[in-house]
This record gives structure tokens, C-alpha cells and sequence, in this order.
């Protein structure tokens, strides 16, 4: 599965081809729709193409509105991403009709808005149900495909020993992702870890074996490269088209994270990425100060129910919002604003600790305002303020961000951003409760930090809805 860069971000190919096909597939059943609610099957007579238009309005600004709306309501629900082909056919069909009901309704809002834009009741479900529909025939000829070469990324991995090893562990889920291991290069010399069955001597020069069975990418996982890389034959390959990568870089792509364990000082020295520009920073404090104004203006009313529910569950004169000194960019600390979840002076007298699963300092409401994600909203204080973004690293207490950079190396490099709401870091691992799990979401923090853009940001925003609807990684 070949990967374009999009907006800085590596993109499977298939997935850049499968979203085209879709979103034409949203305009076409809008018109499909119409022609069907306007054919002699349901109305016992044919309407003219102007009498159609005549009823109906122009139909192209409305179907690419609906399709814009419900792509966006699919992307939301991580339905572009290569992560997608691990949910299985019930979790991908699960997310299709939630993506279509939430479309559905934002649609509808936005119609209310702009009253010509409205397809009318009947249209608009027809148009819901097909498009439906074809989504769902749309993915079963992709999962088809997907279990074929062509649209598989097929990846030799030059060397065998202890490197080559982390990816051999990692070959079911990479499977899964559309990447298959077509075997590893025993270098003279060095001790082969991997398995017997991929373990390849090459009969034939390094061009020829990866023209002859379609090689699309080349990692370098050599324990020791001094004098035994085959520089010649891994530049014809590369003139060839062939994409050569390092250990760490494969990884960053195919599990968009930065691995700890494989990545040397050199590597996040001479590696694209960490760049920061002036035009970002302004355009992405805008964007804060914006969506942070317009939440606090839409979600009042709950935060409202919030603080009623936790004044009713321990009196009046309990605190409603808990306040916090969590670590910011450059290592500043600051307040970060919450609503309480747990029992007043939930640590008196004990040391900082991490919430735990069942944890008992969490009361009945805030168990509730946990899951549904109310317990962060009054975070958009913070982000008003300036010491937060929408988007970036969990900020983490003073105690443990002391004990952490002691124990993970890079550890600090999370405070180059500002500290987020939501982030990579949450979208792609469960709740954080101990000095490993810190360790694998710092990888995802890396990850964000060194490919930052205002497109990663739009894209985490967007899944972000699908983590309050699942219901994913709350504790």
C-alpha cells in the first residue's frame, strides 16, 4: 500500500483513491435520489429535467454540500485512516451509520440555516439511505481488493538480526494495515533472528529480486551498517523508484508514532520535521480563540447541568471546578480548569497518584461527565487564556513530569507545544496510568510534535468526535 505525502502527513494511496470514489459517490446519491422520487416508479408520470429543476432547485450545490458534510462526518469517524482496516467489517459498518446519522443531522442544521440549500424531507432520506448503501458496497469491494498485491504495500527488509526482529513481531497487525513483509535479507556475517520461512538469500542482484516481485519499499534494519550496506545496488533501486527507508522512519509511517527504542541522537537531528513558522503559530492561536468562544457560547447549558448535578451529589457549599498546576510549553506551569470529578480532597495527605480504573475517588456524576468528556470543557478557559491549545499534548502534573523526564529519554521534547485539549497522543492510546503507558504515548506526542500542521490538527479535531462517541479511552 504505496503512501503519499498530504498536507505532511504520509497517506496510504488506496485510501486517497478510496476517498475520491466515496465523495462521488455522495453526489450521486443525491441525484439518484431525486430522479428516483421523481420518476414514473413513485409518481405514476416522468418529469422533465426543467420541471425537476423547476421543484427542486439547482441540485449540484445541494449534493456537494451533502457530500462535503457526510465525507467530513466519515473522516470524523476515522474512516480514511489505515487504523480502519484493524476494526473489522462490524466496527467499519458500526462507524458508517453513526457517521451517516451525525451527517444526517448537521445537515439538517445547516439547511436550517440556508434555507436553498435544503433537499427537502423526503429527499434528503432517500439520498441518506443510498448513499448508505453504496458506502457499504464501496467498502466491501475495497476489503476485497485490499486482500490483494495491488493494493498492498509490499516491503523487503534488508537484514535479520535483533532491529530487523521489532518488525517481525510487528508483521500480523502491519498485515492487517495493508503492509506486507515479503521477507529479510540475511547479511554475511550476522546472526539471523528472524523466522526461518522469510529468511531470504538472494539468488539474484537486489534490483532484479525487487523488480521481479514488485517491491515498493526497502528498510534498512541492520544491527551494524559499517560496510554492509550495498550502496550500488541500493541507489539503482532507488533511481529505480523504489522508496528506502531507516528502521525508525518505517515506523513513524506505518504506526505514526516515533519508536524510542530504535531512534539514535542522530536521527531526530537529521530527520524532517519539528519546524515551526510564525504564520502557523498565529493562524493556529486564531483558530483557539474562535472555536473556544463558540464552544463556550453552544456548550453553556452543560456546563451549567454539570455544575448542578455536582452540587447536588455533594451540597451546595462542595467546589464545582478543581484546579490543577500542570506543565506548558518551554516547561511553564500553569492552572488547568476542570470540573470535579472526584471526592473533595481526593489526595489529602498521599502523594499524587494516577487514576486508576474504578478508581473509588471518583463520584457517581463524575464518572458520567468523564465518560461523555464534560468533566475538560472548562479547559476552553484555559485555551482562551493562552496557556493551552485545542490541539496538542496532554499536559501532565509537575511530580510526574519530574519523575518521567528522569526515566524516558525525550521526554521534555512534549513541551515544544503548547499542551492540547485532545491529541495524537489520545486518539491513538487509552488513558495513561503508568510510567509505560507515559512512555508509549510520549512516541504519539513525538510523532505530533514532528509533524505538526494545521491539517493534523483539523484532522485529530475531527476524530476527536469519534473518541466522545465510543466512548474510548475515558477513565
Amino acid at each position: 500500500m504505496k503512501t503519499i505525502k498530504l498536507f505532511n502527513q504520509s497517506t496510504p494511496v488506496p485510501f486517497v483513491i478510496l476517498a475520491v470514489i466515496e465523495f462521488l459517490l455522495l453526489v450521486a446519491a443525491v441525484y439518484l435520489a431525486t430522479w428516483l422520487r421523481f420518476s414514473h416508479f413513485f409518481s405514476g408520470e416522468v418529469f422533465s429535467d426543467a420541471v425537476i429543476r423547476e421543484m427542486v432547485g439547482p441540485i449540484l450545490p445541494k449534493a456537494l454540500l451533502f457530500a462535503s458534510v457526510l465525507f467530513i462526518s466519515m473522516m470524523a469517524m476515522g474512516l480514511y485512516s489505515a487504523r480502519t482496516m484493524l476494526l473489522g467489517v462490524v466496527g467499519v459498518h458500526l462507524r458508517l451509520i453513526v457517521s451517516h446519522l451525525v451527517g444526517f443531522v448537521a445537515f439538517v442544521f445547516i439547511a436550517y440555516l440556508l434555507p436553498t440549500l435544503f433537499l427537502g424531507r423526503g429527499l434528503m432520506i432517500s439520498s441518506v439511505a443510498l448513499s448508505l448503501l453504496f458506502i457499504v458496497l464501496s467498502r466491501r469491494i475495497f476489503e476485497s481488493l485490499s486482500r490483494t498485491n495491488q493494493l498492498r504495500r509490499r516491503v523487503l527488509v534488508y537484514g535479520a538480526g535483533e532491529n530487523a526482529l521489532t518488525i517481525e513481531r510487528a508483521a500480523p497487525q502491519l498485515e492487517k494495515m495493508g503492509v506486507s513483509i515479503d521477507g529479510y535479507v540475511a547479511v554475511d556475517g550476522a546472526f539471523p533472528r528472524t523466522g526461518g520461512k522469510t529468511l531470504l538469500n538472494l539468488p539474484s542482484p537486489l534490483k532484479e529480486y525487487v523488480r521481479q516481485q514488485q517491491i515498493s519499499q526497502i528498510v534498512i534494519a541492520l544491527d551494524d551498517r559499517r560496510g554492509s550496506l550495498p550502496i550500488d545496488e541500493l541507489v539503482e533501486c532507488k533511481l529505480a523508484g523504489v522508496e528506502i527507508v531507516d528502521l525508525p522512519s518505517f515506523f513513524e509511517v506505518t504506526a505514526t508514532k516515533v519508536r524510542l527504542d530504535l531512534i539514535p541522537p542522530s536521527w531526530l537531528i537529521f530527520a524532517p520535521g519539528f519546524e515551526r513558522g510564525a504564520v502557523t503559530d498565529v493562524l493556529k492561536r486564531a483558530i483557539d480563540l474562535l472555536a473556544s468562544l463558540l464552544l463556550l457560547m453552544v456548550s453553556w447549558p452543560l456546563m451549567l447541568l454539570t455544575m448542578i448535578a455536582i452540587k447536588l451529589e455533594d451540597g451546595l457549599s462542595a467546589p464545582v471546578i478543581y484546579k490543577q498546576t500542570r506543565i506548558g510549553k518551554d516547561g511553564r506551569p500553569f492552572d488547568i480548569y476542570k470540573f470535579r470529578s472526584m471526592s473533595v480532597d481526593a489526595e489529602k495527605g498521599e502523594k499524587p497518584q494516577w487514576a486508576s480504573t474504578n478508581d473509588p475517588r471518583i463520584t457517581r456524576v463524575g464518572n458520567i461527565i468523564r465518560l461523555l468528556r464534560l468533566d475538560e470543557l472548562p479547559q476552553l478557559l484555559n485555551v482562551l487564556k493562552g496557556d493551552m491549545s485545542f490541539v496538542g499534548p496532554r499536559p501532565e502534573r509537575p511530580e510526574f513530569v519530574d519523575s518521567l523526564s528522569q526515566k524516558i529519554p525525550y521526554y521534555n521534547e512534549r513541551h515544544r507545544v503548547k499542551p492540547g485539549v485532545t491529541g495524537w497522543a489520545q486518539l491513538n492510546y487509552p488513558y495513561g496510568a503508568s510510567d509505560r503507558d507515559s512512555m508509549e504515548k510520549l512516541q504519539y506526542d513525538l510523532y505530533y510534535t514532528k509533524n505538526h500542521s494545521l491539517m493534523l490538527d483539523l484532522i485529530i479535531l475531527l476524530q476527536t468526535v469519534e473518541i466522545v462517541l465510543f466512548g474510548k479511552g475515558a477513565r
